[in-house]
């Protein structure tokens, strides 16, 4: 069993953790603050370190508009030697018809750290339709960069469903925009019928997406697509959906609701590290997207014979 030590929980108090080794020899880190009100990020030359690692807010909300209120899951990307954020952000925190307002936006940096410099506001990314939509991240292969988010479709029933697109640049999607994955099975329709939090995680001639589904309580999980390297990533066939959750509550761990996660790798690049954030207790008040608990967590993942991830149970609190 791969083990890799850092305490746990990492870093409290951020949701939607994302954390990206850089080619400066620098973790970088960002998530949701309870707050839901800026982006703030912080770096460490190991993933201990970002535990006590000064904090930098980088963008507050506005005070009115379309990027007012509830801003959620910042992603950090180094694209063309430019750092770019993709986060959601809505008008309100009230809901219609069960569903935030929620659109994208990405901000700019031309500097080294990203933690100096201006960040510039690129606008919306926009898709092909105006409505709920969250939770973008980035990849590139094989020449050709994509963006995968989450979004409501108008025809489909529930909140979210996956999609992916070729990017124009960092900030604008071109070409065909495709659904695949929506929430199908019973785990992925618990309280709410979810599919967002996509993360890439490249592999054994393989191309494997995590995301959560189900409300955000302790019914939260993680899901798994998986695509072969050579297919063509805009055919919703060549991505195969495991057709159970991956990744789950543990009561006996006391881990509740494990999800939203992204990938990086230890100090010596020798492991696959899992980031994603749980609770440490089940029953929650009220509203538990306002519940602010949801602390940031790390651990090795190791590999099936069949080149597959194993992301294994969460692990217990060390601290």
């Amino acid at each position: 069993m791969t083990e890799y030590n850092v305490q746990n929980p990492l870093i409290e108090q951020r949701a939607d953790p994302f954390m990206y080794k850089h080619t400066d020899g620098y973790y970088y880190f960002t998530g949701s603050v309870p707050e839901y009100d800026r982006i703030a990020i912080r770096r460490a030359t190991t993933i201990a370190g970002l535990a006590e690692a000064e904090e930098k807010t980088i963008w507050v909300k506005h005070e009115s508009g379309m990027m007012s209120a509830n801003i959620w899951a910042p992603e950090l990307h180094f694209i063309d030697g430019k750092w770019y954020v993709y986060f959601a952000a809505a008008r309100t925190s009230e809901t219609k018809d069960g569903l935030f307002d929620h659109r994208m936006f990405v901000l700019e940096n031309d500097s080294a750290n990203p933690l100096e410099g201006e960040w510039v506001e690129k606008g919306q990314v926009k898709t092909k339709w105006e409505s709920f939509a969250l939770d973008a991240t980035s990849f590139e292969h094989k020449g050709v960069r994509y963006y995968v988010w989450a979004q409501k479709d108008p025809e489909i029933e529930g909140n979210s469903n996956l999609y992916i697109s070729e990017m124009e640049n960092p900030w604008t999607l071109k070409g065909e925009q495709v659904c695949i994955t929506t929430p199908e099975y019973d785990w992925e329709k618990i309280g709410f019928l979810v599919n967002e939090g996509a993360a890439i995680l490249k592999k054994n001639g393989r191309i494997f997406m995590t995301y959560s589904a189900s409300a955000t309580d302790y019914n939260y999980c993680m899901g798994l697509l998986t695509a072969d390297e050579d297919s063509d990533l805009l055919d919703p066939k060549s991505w195969v959906k495991t057709t159970e959750p991956v990744f789950t509550t543990n009561e006996e761990n006391s881990q509740y609701g494990p999800g939203h996660n992204s990938f990086t790798v230890s100090e010596d690049g020798t492991i696959d590290l899992l980031v994603y954030h749980a609770r440490s207790y089940k029953e929650i008040e009220g509203d538990p997207l306002y519940d602010p608990n949801r602390h940031a967590r790390v651990q090795a993942i190791t590999w099936n014979e069949d080149g597959t991830p194993n992301f294994g149970t969460p692990r217990p609190d060390t601290k």
